[in-house]
């Protein structure tokens, strides 16, 4: 399939410092992509609410249970959301209630309805939170690429889906 005929779907991870989950997130899903993504095209970031760790790489215990898992995320730097993210993406998805409150709290009415829970497209865990390994042990982060890993393929489908029903 062309790359004209391929529908554009824009995805945004979005936790609080953009450092551990959501970049996590976002190589997760990109992973998935590249293995079952093939007539979909997608622009995904992450972001991060407060800019404690602007143009930092994520968190090392995230570079480092992702590298094991095949997923490449030392490129990422941290960013903030910004007020064109809420334009500019289809999804925006918080890893938790705190950002997902914070998301609507910042972006003007017409987008409320692309700001969800990560979670919320999850088979296993609806309306949840991914949890914050930051102040945790490496086993943290590994939990929580196990959560994202498995959220990134039900959004996946869910977003596929979707996209071929248009």
């Amino acid at each position: 399939m062309s790359q004209e005929s391929k529908h554009r779907i824009s995805v945004l991870f979005v936790c609080m410092g953009n450092i551990c989950r959501s970049p996590l997130a976002e190589g997760a899903f990109r992973k998935c992509m590249q293995e079952s993504a093939d007539d979909v095209s997608f622009l995904v970031d992450s972001a991060g609410t407060h800019g404690y760790h602007v143009d930092a790489p994520p968190d090392k215990r995230a570079r480092t249970v992702a590298a094991r898992r095949g997923i490449d995320i030392t490129s990422l730097k941290a960013r903030c959301v910004i007020e064109s993210d809420f334009e500019r993406f289809d999804y925006i998805l918080a890893m938790d209630q705190d950002n997902l409150e914070w998301l609507i709290g910042q972006a003007p009415g017409e987008h409320h309805n692309k700001i969800k829970l990560f979670l919320d497209f999850s088979d296993n865990n609806p309306r949840a939170s991914v949890p914050d390994p930051y102040y945790g042990p490496t086993s943290g982060f590994e939990r929580v690429l196990d959560i994202v890993e498995q959220g990134a393929e039900s959004l996946l489908s869910a977003l596929i889906a979707r996209s071929r029903s248009r």
